[in-house]
This record gives structure tokens, sequence and C-alpha cells, in this order.
């Protein structure tokens, strides 16, 4: 008879590993690691510009949608060539209405350099929720002095 239980008073050693609870206990701490990953990211996701890029080239049809935030920490959308001064919420709203009527339709921030952090954050999480999916930032390019 062959196997780990000898009839014959000789036992041999077993040469295998029973791998089986190591796989359970592996998938258990995978599933919760996929569960817990998206609660410990926090913030607002923003496609930040390097500082050695190129210029966004954009399509002569599909004008992005610039908001600006002055020193005084008020809000402006500009579409085009029309720029008008507006509250967060009104911000909010045209936001939604535009990329409902032009899916796609890029966004950028413009802040001014003595806005306050939180402010910007605000904002983005203000166009987050009215359904944009990456907010580009505008800066200019540093000047030779």
């Amino acid at each position: 008879m062959q196997g780990p239980f000898n009839r014959s008073g000789k036992s041999k050693p077993m040469g295998e590993i029973n791998v089986v609870p190591f796989i359970d206990v592996m998938l258990v701490l995978l599933v919760i690691f996929m569960i817990t990953a998206p609660m410990l990211t926090q913030g607002v996701q923003v496609d930040l510009p390097q500082v050695t890029s190129e210029p966004i080239e954009t399509q002569e049809d599909n004008d992005p949608i610039i908001i600006s935030v002055d020193r005084d920490g008020g809000y402006f959308i500009t579409l085009g060539e029309d720029s008008t001064a507006v509250s967060l919420e009104q911000m909010s709203e045209r936001v939604t209405a535009i990329l409902q009527r032009r899916p796609g339709t890029p966004v950028m921030v413009r802040g001014d350099r003595n806005v306050p952090y939180g402010q910007i954050v605000l904002l983005m999480s203000t166009l987050q929720s009215s359904g944009v999916a990456n907010v580009g930032l505008l800066s200019e390019p540093p000047q030779d002095g």
C-alpha cells in the first residue's frame, strides 16, 4: 500500500505541501484590498500640466471651457470669445449644460497665483460633481530674466 500510512510500520515522510489553504487566504486578502483601495484615495483627480509640456492643440469646433478665478475669488466662465462672471452654483449648472450638449469638451482652470489653494480645490470638486472627468490647469511659461 502506498501513501503516508503504511501498515508495514515504516512511515515515509510526505513530500508534498498542501497549498490550498494558502491560496484561499491569498484570495481573501485580494478581495479585501480590492474593496478598501478605492476608499483610501482622497482628493480631486486632475491631469496636472508638465513644466516642459507642449501647448494643447484643440480642434477648432471644440473650444475648451475656461474657468478663471481672479485675485478676489470671483469665478468667470469663458467659452470661445464670451466671458461672463458667475457664482459657483451658476458655473456648475452652465458646465453641466455645455457638457450635455457637447460631451468631451475640455475644461481648463486658470487661477490667479494669489488665490488660496482651498478655493481652487473647491472649484475642482464642483467641476467633478458636474460631470467633468479631467481638469487641465493653465499656466504661463516662465519668463527669462
